[in-house]
């Protein structure tokens, strides 16, 4: 039986005169995902994706839902577009067993097909109600939607439509530098940025000896998850032990964790630009931490020197959990290893820090010379 998988995108649609440059976009991201195992056009709105002969079209279907700018994909069967055909391919491509209701949906693009769609719908009905006489219509509810979509090229049969990411292809909104810790909330936020079609790369400080090789581990599985759905990324593994015992021995304690926070939105922000990076995004919830207070954001945004986006700002961390649960992520993020934002915490950090008081801080510590030592001893890895 001849197969196709059928993919639909939804807020391209909305692009206008750019609109091609987005789809074109989106079928080079299907193709690199399924490889050789498909062969990846479009067509009025619909991208096709034939599957080789042998291919195991289900691992197919789930590559291209990790696919950015997908709304969703179906499987469906290919047929000639004569009725009879139709309504033969139906009762054997669709399993209507154990089934009460159904309703029938017919999409007419070829507008030189005899009957027009309600009219398709009701002749498919007929015949699906002559072999499944217990069955009933419900067009409003129905336990099975059957799909007959009729186009230049053939006719197509399908039941199921499974969700995809949604969002834009990635590459379509420039690139930005993720600052990514062990924890739920960065690979999420990494996650919603990629979603609006950015490309990615990572930046995440490690601390040895007081965070191990096993925590390093886990924060690159975390960028493996993320690469499945943005296609790859660099991460840049930044030393990160003499600059926090330089301001744990020589900076009040109580403005340690701001200290750090600024020290890395420097770092992070260099590193974005050396790679061509037009932002930074953290995995900041408003009031979650000491560090995340509307004054403490305000101090670590001061010292940056490009745009700082924080996707999760107004996410309670139900919310947060939710999605990396469903972007596969919160398995290893609670994982319990070492994070060198956890390590150097005072008793009493303060949550509505001044940036004089925080400058006098910095001026008892050689900045400049501690961030081009982190940078010159950073570790790049592709993931």
């Amino acid at each position: 039986m001849q197969e196709i998988i059928l993919i639909k995108y939804g807020e391209i649609i909305l692009k206008g005169l750019n609109r091609h440059i987005f789809e074109d976009r989106l079928v080079s991201n299907i193709r690199k995902a399924v490889g050789d195992g498909a062969r990846v056009y479009k067509s009025r709105a619909t991208i096709y994706a034939e599957p080789q002969e042998g291919a195991d079209v289900d691992a197919l279907i789930q590559k291209i839902l990790h696919v950015f700018g997908i709304v969703y994909a179906v499987r469906a069967a290919v047929c000639e577009k004569d009725l009879k055909t139709i309504g033969e391919k139906v009762l054997s491509y669709i399993n209507l067993t154990g089934k009460k209701t159904f309703k029938v949906e017919t999409k007419r693009a070829d507008k030189t097909f005899p009957l027009k769609s309600p009219e398709i719908s009701a002749e498919i009905g007929g015949i699906i109600l002559e072999k499944y006489p217990h069955l009933a219509v419900d067009v409003r509810n129905p336990e099975i939607t059957v799909n007959v979509e009729i186009r230049e090229a053939g006719a197509y049969i399908y039941a199921d439509k499974i969700r995809g990411q949604g969002g834009m292809p990635t590459g379509s909104a420039g690139k930005v530098m993720l600052l990514l810790s062990g924890g739920i909330d960065s690979p999420v936020a990494g996650y919603m940025m990629a979603r609006r079609g950015t490309v990615m790369d990572a930046v995440h400080f490690f601390s040895p000896p007081f965070t191990s090789e096993k925590a390093k581990e886990k924060v690159l599985d975390l960028a493996r998850i993320l690469a499945r759905y943005t296609g790859g990324m660099r991460v840049h593994i930044v030393p990160f032990t003499k600059q926090q015992l330089q301001m744990k021995a020589k900076c009040p304690a109580e403005h340690l964790t701001i200290l750090m926070r600024r020290m890395m939105m420097q770092i992070a922000c260099r590193i974005a630009a050396e790679s061509g990076a037009g932002a930074v995004v953290t995995g900041e919830s408003l009031g979650q931490v000491a560090s995340q207070t509307l004054e403490a954001i305000g101090v670590t945004d001061a010292c940056a020197t490009m745009p700082c986006f924080r996707p999760l700002i107004g996410m309670d961390k139900e919310d947060i959990i939710a999605v990396a649960r469903r972007i596969g992520s919160f398995e290893t993020s609670i994982l319990p290893y070492e994070d060198c934002c956890t390590i150097f915490v005072p008793k009493h950090p303060t949550t509505k820090p001044r940036i004089e008081k925080i400058l006098e801080s910095e001026a008892l510590i050689d900045v400049e010379g501690l961030i081009q030592k982190a940078i010159e001893e950073t570790v790049h890895i592709d993931v």
